[in-house]
């Protein structure tokens, strides 16, 4: 499930996360990789997950750890039980990790990674446009702000 299966446990910057709770770096500019935060900020009832922003030291840090790009954020990380995870398995990671009837987004698996990684990459490449962009990071909402790293 992860695009990235030689990384175990992560040592994360600055020690600012628990690795034991689940943490998702996110585009903090995307309308789009917002509104899943705030929707997994509704769904995660007991409040496991953590946020960085992708923009932050901290997120800015995990992409290079991990390899991924610093400069265009075209997918978020998902950082679960010492796995990371991107692009469309990071959703189903994230929604697997909330329980049921999330986790039957595991179906999703079926299809094959190309595919996954195909279908991830048309609506990251166009999430701007498709739903909009922020100027800046948005104020958290109190909620988040209690979750937020970095």
């Amino acid at each position: 499930m992860t695009d990235l299966p030689e990384q175990k446990r992560p040592l994360l910057p600055g020690q600012a996360n628990d690795a034991d709770q689940p943490l998702i770096v996110f585009d903090g500019v995307c309308v789009f990789c917002s509104g899943f935060v705030q929707m997994i900020v509704k769904l995660d009832r007991d409040k496991r997950f953590r946020f960085a922003t992708a923009q932050s030291p901290f997120g800015e840090a995990l992409f290079r750890k991990y390899g991924l790009q610093t400069d265009n954020y075209e997918t978020n990380l998902a950082v679960i039980d010492g796995a990371a995870f991107t692009k469309l398995d990071s959703f189903v990671a994230v929604m697997a990790a909330l329980g049921w009837p999330w986790r039957a987004a595991r179906l999703l698996l079926v299809l094959p990674r190309p595919l996954r990684d195909w279908l991830y990459d048309r609506v990251a490449r166009n999430r701007y446009a498709l739903f909009g962009r922020k100027d800046s990071c948005e104020i958290p909402s109190a909620e988040l702000r209690q979750r937020l790293i970095g």
